[in-house]
């Protein structure tokens, strides 16, 4: 049977649930390293002006075809820049070669007078689609039903996400079984170390990470954490079919799909039509739980960090996950933060300011920093990590707490020298 044969034939249930467990986890010796850098574009002029898909696109194509680290460029609905890096065989690798596509982007754009946030929610524009696409104007339909964090989230918000390797067979030390549990119970703390939206409808918004308080409340079938299990790819499967359908491509005209449909229900034959191995994997694409299986480890509840920060986040994330020392470490700091009523509420809304992931996460930053060598990563990012603890996590302070400063003290959300920071 062709590959095309197979993506297009109908699918049982069964076969479904045993292709995304046997897909999503690809086993294997850890060591490749990723991410994704979303960046909400603001005029350097005048921060309240929206900046749409088509103009960021248009700055954009100056540089990228030809990125010299590699990197890929998408946008996002509302008109943020995503930075994909190429994959990197370790943390050093990927550094070097974000910071040569980001200095690039950081150039043309600066030439254009745009420039990015340095929070990671829109802190004072509406949120409002610029890109026409029947995908995101399916998922603007399937979101405002149930309020406007859907919305939001597509619009107005813009991550750092890490992607690592899934781990090995089996159930001890560095399996991909471990790697699993130990990210969703240190996913709290890495929420703390590093929120970095303090602020909604121009004025503070009460939460550290107002980021991640939207994705709290955006259709919690895709969003919310994947059951907890010693058997991943299943509990995955599981999770995937019973989401809702959040749209279905179709050559021409809506993607909208019925309310209340799930991949189980289609299956099932409640859905437009049969399903196939395509429209799986599409599904696939729309889940976004905060640690998500696609082959590889895609951490997904970091918040967009100001200029340079991002390098010291994802050095610092990567190391507790990929180096055993500090994992080990990290796992036990984490223990005590599954303890708290609701650790992702608690860790958006409070960030370090609550003493338990205070102490979580000073331990977690210096067992990252103590790995800097073991990952032999350059000075410069070894200088950035420091400077970044130095900062933040070792006076029990996150990212928000300075953005919340700098506010107070000159009236603006956004830093104008953040632009050449990534060259330095």
């Amino acid at each position: 049977m062709s590959g095309l044969e197979r993506n297009s034939r109908p699918l049982s249930e069964t076969e479904a649930e045993i292709y995304v467990a046997s897909v999503c986890f690809k086993t294997g010796p850890p060591g490749a390293v990723g991410v994704e850098i979303e960046r909400i574009v603001l005029d350097a002029s005048d921060s309240r002006r929206p900046v749409p898909v088509a103009e960021v696109r248009s700055v954009a194509a100056k540089v990228e075809t030809d990125l010299p680290g590699g990197g890929v460029i998408t946008f996002e609905p509302g008109g943020q820049l995503e930075l994909s890096s190429a994959c990197g065989d370790d943390l050093p690798s990927v550094i070097e070669a974000t910071r040569a596509d980001l200095a690039a982007i950081d150039g043309i754009f600066e030439e254009a007078g745009l420039q990015f946030s340095s929070v990671a929610l829109d802190p004072a524009r509406p949120p409002v689609r610029t890109l026409d696409h029947p995908r995101y104007a399916a998922m603007e339909t399937h979101f405002d039903r149930s309020g406007p964090a859907g919305r939001t989230m597509m619009c107005s918000t813009s991550s750092l996400q890490v992607c690592l390797d899934a781990g090995l067979p089996g159930n001890g030390t560095g399996s991909a079984v471990q790697r699993w549990q130990r990210l969703h119970r240190l996913a709290p703390v890495l929420v703390a170390l590093f929120a970095n939206s303090p602020f909604r409808h121009g004025s503070p918004s009460g939460w550290q990470s107002t980021r991640q308080a939207v994705w709290l409340k955006t259709d919690p079938s895709r969003t919310s954490p994947v059951p907890d299990s010693d058997d991943p790819p299943s509990a995955w499967a599981r999770y995937a079919l019973d989401a809702s359908i959040l749209c279905i491509p179709a050559s021409q005209g809506s993607w909208e799909a019925p309310r209340g449909l799930t991949m189980r229900g289609w299956l099932r034959g409640h859905g437009p039509r049969p399903v196939t191995r395509e429209d799986l994997d599409y599904h696939l694409s729309t889940l976004f739980p905060f640690i998500r299986p696609r082959g590889f480890l895609e951490i997904r509840v970091i918040d967009a960090q100001a200029g340079s920060d991002w390098e010291a986040a994802a050095a610092i994330t990567t190391a507790l996950v990929e180096d055993e020392r500090a994992a080990d470490t990290a796992a036990d700091a984490c223990t005590p933060v599954t303890a708290l009523p609701d650790p992702m509420t608690v860790a958006a809304r409070d960030g370090l300011a609550d003493p338990v992931l205070a102490k979580a996460g000073r331990i977690c930053a210096e067992a990252a920093l103590d790995a800097m060598d073991r990952l032999n990563v350059d000075a410069g990012t070894r200088t950035r990590v420091e400077a970044f603890i130095e900062q933040y996590a070792a006076r029990g302070r996150s990212p928000a707490d300075q953005r919340i400063d700098d506010w107070r003290r000159t009236g603006r959300f956004s830093n104008p020298t953040q632009r050449k920071e990534n060259a330095r």
